[in-house]
């Protein structure tokens, strides 16, 4: 991208994938990313686990009955987790990072997707994270907070329409409510 606005503008979320690897090191650029995110007091709670395997991916996309169709395409997911007795800004942490990997993966050309994981369900009721946890061997201490997915992109998505921001969102000084 040209610049970092225009990288805004055209990065959407992607949910269908071209059957294309991604080369490792573009994999390694988005995983150090994630590693120079920002963080509360530079505690750094992350942790990344990358899946490549097909089959785990599969069992991946259960962990909650909506939002996971780019799991059925991706030939990359990190799922982001974070240990909570590191920081109490655990949940932002992660986010930064996970938001950190999506831009770097449009600069890449490559198209992301967050699936949230913290706080999902199953049908069943069984907790998404607890889902995720069994079949990665997560330790019960580590939280996790999504799952996103990488690859090049097998669909088009128009750019963000700048037109439509919501500017009565934006207060200047103090909280005014917007006018109707």
């Amino acid at each position: 991208m040209s610049n970092f606005q225009n990288l805004v503008i055209n990065r959407r979320s992607i949910r269908k994938y071209k059957d294309e690897e991604i080369g490792a090191e573009a994999v390694k650029t988005i995983i150090e990313t994630a590693l120079m995110s920002p963080s509360s007091k530079n505690k750094m709670p992350w942790e990344f686990i990358v899946v490549e395997d097909r089959q785990t991916l599969a069992q991946l996309k259960e962990c909650k009955d909506f939002g996971t169709k780019g799991l059925e395409t991706c030939p990359l997911a990190v799922v982001v987790a974070a240990n909570p007795e590191t920081s109490d800004a655990w949940i932002e942490d992660a986010s930064v990072a996970t938001l950190m990997m999506q831009l770097q993966a449009a600069d890449l050309g490559l198209g992301s997707c967050w699936i949230q994981v913290r706080d999902r369900y199953r049908e069943d009721g069984t907790p998404a994270e607890e889902f995720v946890r069994n079949i990665l061997e997560v330790p019960d201490n580590i939280r996790i907070l999504c799952i996103v997915t990488f690859g090049f992109k097998d669909e088009v998505r128009k750019p963000y329409e700048v037109e439509k921001c919501k500017w009565e969102k934006i207060h200047i000084a103090k909280w005014k409510a917007s006018e109707e």
